[in-house]
């Protein structure tokens, strides 16, 4: 589950290290620059929604939206 954007990019990179994917490879499958998915894992917030779609495509995983059941502490990191 991720609610915070430094736990998009981990998430990234760990599903992109699991499938043993370079970054260059990730972009390559994504029709991305490897600048744009190091970008991704470091940074999300700076990317664009459709580069999101297209590097989550090219890692085989996909984006679910599901009502929040509890409130969750951000420590002022909110999106």
């Amino acid at each position: 589950m991720v609610r915070l954007p430094a736990q998009l990019g981990v998430a990234l990179r760990s599903r992109r290290k699991e499938l043993g994917l370079s970054q260059a490879e990730a972009a390559a499958r994504g029709g991305l620059q490897q600048k744009t998915v190091s970008s991704l894992e470091n940074d999300p917030q700076r990317c664009t929604i459709h580069s999101l779609y297209r590097l989550l495509a090219a890692l085989g995983v996909e984006l679910v939206l599901q009502p929040r059941e509890l409130p969750v502490e951000t420590g002022g990191d909110v999106w």
